[in-house]
């Protein structure tokens, strides 16, 4: 299973018109903020793939659209909601969990597993602007998920295989100016619940031997700046649902 993953900058080799030939074997496109709307639309269109994608601390002009509850004040703004939704074609993943019906791999007894994801936006707070928070703050929303993400452990024997921020982890890929440093929160979310795949933005890469991808515990954490292409094969054992998961990271396209 393939993903392409961008964020924070468009990529001419992503804005592209050959797109489709240089990207049409990936599965699924996971968009990690900081990226306009009208990028995600081209990249829904041109690829017709499964999108997701959520917001960082910039380009944030649509953001209120998709804030819990900012839709219900009047009938009309809700329509505008619903359309806005449908127009864009990716689904917004923060402060979700999704089972994805259309995006599974079989198990060796031939049973499909759906791909579980999970999601949250924005950065570490710095100067109060719209989608930053503290780490208590983003730990709350974390906590939020805890519920569906335990009942996928009961139901498929693992709680999330990719979560989808903007931020890094603390002393993962971050910096240490205000801005840039990650959320605590995070790592405790990896060693809690175990994704395969932490996909990340928002840490600007200007050096192509910058480290990109680390392990923590038993997640692979990518900073999917610009875009990446990750391929992701599961390899399952023999206990229910659980498996050593293989990531690969294909730099060259």
């Amino acid at each position: 299973m393939k993903f392409l993953c961008v964020s924070d900058q468009i990529d001419p080799l992503v804005y592209s018109s050959n797109v489709k030939e240089r990207y049409d074997d990936v599965d699924a496109v996971f968009c990690a903020g900081d990226l306009s709307m009208e990028y995600v639309d081209f990249i829904v269109t041109a690829l017709g793939k499964p999108t997701f994608f959520v917001f960082g601390n910039h380009d944030l002009k649509e953001f209120e659209f998709y804030r819990s509850g900012m839709y219900k004040r009047t009938s009309s703004y809700t329509n505008d909601v619903q359309m806005l939704n449908k127009g864009h074609g990716g689904d917004y993943l923060s402060n979700r969990v999704i089972r994805c019906k259309n995006l599974y791999f079989t198990t060796p007894d031939g049973k499909r597993q759906p791909l579980i994801l999970a999601g949250v936006s924005g950065s570490i707070r710095y100067n109060k602007g719209a989608d930053q928070y503290t780490d208590f703050q983003m730990f709350l929303q974390l906590l939020r998920l805890a519920p569906s993400l335990l009942w996928n452990k009961l139901r498929w024997g693992r709680c999330c295989d990719v979560f989808l921020t903007h931020a890094s982890p603390r002393h993962i890929h971050d910096r240490e100016d205000a801005c840039h440093k990650g959320f605590e929160c995070f790592n405790w979310f990896i060693k809690k619940f175990k994704p395969a795949l932490l996909i990340h933005g928002h840490i600007h890469l200007y050096d192509l031997q910058a480290i990109r991808l680390t392990v923590s515990d038993q997640t692979t954490v990518v900073n999917a700046y610009s875009h990446i292409v990750v391929e992701f094969n599961p390899q399952f054992t023999g206990e229910k649902g659980k498996y050593v998961s293989s990531i690969c990271i294909l730099t060259d396209r």
